[in-house]
């Protein structure tokens, strides 16, 4: 493919993620865009000095990223992050691009170890979002192998839409990285969450279990996920 035809295409689905941005339509378009630059995982989270939450895991690879990535930063790993203190001494309506390719200044070595390393990612490409009511961390995880080359000016307008998209949102009892599901996949992932066995969910569905299995398959390989508790630890509240 020419870089005219990739430049158009990439056009298209930043059009398409605008014409759907606080629609739930918008995380779908969204994956597909980050899907066509390279990277093997997108993790947004929304960080404080305190709490975090994963607001969208889609995984692009055989590997299930997003199981490795999410469980241990949201168990209190966010905070060794090197990038937090940045992202909270920035000021409302500011957008930073940092690429990671290296254990990066004051990243300790087990972080490394954990988030990099062991899942065998050669770096990431963050996007630092301050909003007027939220503080956004996108990151891009590219392969050892086959690092995503992302223009600082495209990766900004990634950014501007995941804020522009979320802080836009209404409250949901849903968890966030649910809404990149279909609508069958999430049902089965809430059921899942609330404690429901297999039958249980496919009789409120009106379905067979092994229907109830595929669209748990299906959710889990999107998430980058390949467990129940990997499901609770990458939905529940922070």
């Amino acid at each position: 493919m020419s870089p005219a035809a990739e430049s158009d295409g990439a056009l298209e689905l930043i059009d398409d993620c605008l014409a759907c941005c606080g629609r739930p339509a918008f995380l779908p378009r969204l994956a597909e865009l980050v899907r066509s630059l390279g990277p093997r995982q997108l993790m947004v989270f929304e960080l404080s000095a305190e709490r975090a939450s994963c607001l969208v895991s889609a995984n692009f690879s055989a590997l299930r990223l997003g199981e490795a990535l999410a469980a241990r930063y949201l168990d209190g790993w966010f905070r060794q992050d090197p990038l937090l203190p940045r992202l909270l001494a920035m000021p409302a309506g500011a957008c930073e691009v940092v690429p990671l390719a290296a254990p990066a200044p004051g990243m300790g070595e087990d972080y490394w170890e954990i988030f990099f390393r062991q899942p065998m990612l050669g770096g990431k490409l963050a996007v630092l979002m301050a909003g007027a009511t939220r503080r956004l961390a996108v990151y891009l995880y590219a392969a050892e192998d086959r690092p995503a080359k992302i223009a600082p000016a495209l990766a900004r307008i990634l950014g501007r839409l995941v804020l522009m998209h979320f802080e836009g949102l209404p409250a949901s009892a849903t968890p966030a990285p649910l809404a990149l599901l279909s609508e069958r996949e999430a049902q089965v992932c809430m059921g899942i969450l609330d404690g429901r066995k297999a039958e249980i969910i496919a009789g409120d569905m009106g379905v067979t279990v092994s229907t109830v299995a595929t669209y748990r398959r299906r959710a889990y390989e999107k998430l980058g996920i390949s467990s129940r508790g990997a499901l609770f630890a990458l939905c529940r509240p922070r």
